[in-house]
């Protein structure tokens, strides 16, 4: 069949019950459906279909599951596995965003967070955000962005997300609305292949409270998709990309995966595939690998 519904869940809590409650939806609306191929037991599902557009399988199974902690990706099986990733950092990759984190040492946490969100939540102008942000970083001790990257972890399912697809001959990408700082040692230590953020400037001591410009915004990562895939010689069909804010929205929407990743409200309204109950390890059943192909 030229089509998949793949359903996951966390670990063990998908029963063949639930599997079998959305085919006999998807039959129920004229659906032709082959049989259930388990990527690994009781966690992630492929459920062949044709004769469904893939937003009327994802709508019909989201029904059928009435409120039950699955995601759900309905696509094409032709170019389902990717060959580029590209990955927002902040609260994707890593569970923190590293600016709040650092205000909160030049002690202005709380009003850098209220910008944040108001920017991920695409309510004000990123670049403008972002300029506003780091003014208020001026003077800061360098030794504040070692004591950030020591407090950044990386979010659950990031490194087998990584380790996987470069394994298999990906490019993995992280592309940042943050610092070089911080993603030229998140890119090290997950094994991502190539790291784009922006650059904060300092005088070798303090922060001098400004980046280098242009800012690198929604357009600079939409940009960043588009000139690897022309590198690698990938059609943006090949590429899957992962987000949380408004700024991600562009190169989410340009993928051929896009995916909306525990998304802000304007992200998650927007984007055709979503992941609100799983890790990062949902990005690779949702390109068909089994568990048992996981790099860790």
């Amino acid at each position: 069949m030229q089509h998949l519904l793949t359903l996951i869940a966390p670990a063990g809590t998908l029963p063949a019950t639930l599997a079998s409650r959305v085919r006999d939806a998807l039959a129920a609306l004229g659906a032709t459906t082959g049989a259930p191929d388990w990527l690994a037991e009781a966690e992630a599902v492929d459920l062949p279909f044709d004769g469904l557009a893939p937003e009327q399988a994802e709508a019909a199974a989201r029904q059928a599951l009435d409120g039950a902690a699955v995601d759900t990706v309905a696509q094409a099986v032709e170019g389902r596995r990717k060959r580029l990733l590209i990955a927002d950092m902040d609260s994707t990759i890593v569970t923190s965003e590293t600016l709040d984190e650092l205000a909160a040492y030049a002690g202005f946490g709380e009003q850098v967070a209220a910008i944040t969100r108001r920017s991920m939540n695409g309510e004000i102008d990123f670049a403008t955000a972002l300029r506003e942000r780091v003014a208020m970083l001026k003077g800061l001790s360098l030794d504040a962005l070692k004591a950030t990257w020591a407090q950044t972890h990386p979010m659950p399912g990031a490194a087998e997300l990584v380790r996987t697809m470069r394994a298999n001959g990906a490019h993995c990408a992280l592309a940042s609305g943050g610092f070089t700082w911080f993603t030229g040692r998140v890119a090290e230590k997950l094994g991502f292949s190539s790291h784009h953020a922006n650059v904060l400037e300092d005088d070798g001591t303090v922060l001098l409270g400004t980046v280098t410009e242009p800012v690198f915004d929604r357009d600079a990562k939409l940009t960043t998709l588009k000139r690897l895939c022309a590198e690698l010689g990938l059609p943006l069909s090949a590429a899957v990309a992962v987000g949380d804010g408004a700024n991600d929205l562009a190169m989410i929407g340009a993928a051929g995966l896009g995916v909306a990743y525990h998304a802000k409200p304007i992200v998650a309204a927007t984007a055709r595939v979503r992941v609100d109950h799983n890790d990062l390890r949902a990005l690779l059943f949702a390109q068909g690998y089994r568990r048992a192909e996981f790099v860790s």
